[in-house]
């Protein structure tokens, strides 16, 4: 089950992916109207960067269970198996 299962998973991610980008932007600019600094930009101080990493890693990981959830949940759904192994389960 799990090699039909891949299709599922590969398509949720990458619409996590969007999803969890334009939350990221939405916090982000609920906090400061500039756009999130990156690592490398000279100006901005060192908080500012981490908390944006910090706040993109959250958002972006937290975006992606969800999608994970949701992709094994549909599969079972439609299949009436649920993806992944027994120790998965327990």
């Amino acid at each position: 089950m799990k090699i039909l299962y891949k299709p599922f998973a590969i398509v949720f991610a990458l619409i996590a992916a969007r999803i969890g980008k334009s939350v990221f932007k939405a916090l982000w600019s609920a906090i400061d109207d500039a756009d999130p600094p990156k690592a490398s930009a000279p100006h901005a101080s060192f908080g500012k960067v981490v908390a944006a990493a910090a706040l993109e890693a959250v958002t972006m990981a937290s975006v992606g269970a969800a999608a994970d959830r949701a992709s094994a949940q549909v599969f079972y759904h439609l299949t009436g198996a649920w993806p992944g192994s027994d120790e998965d389960t327990r």
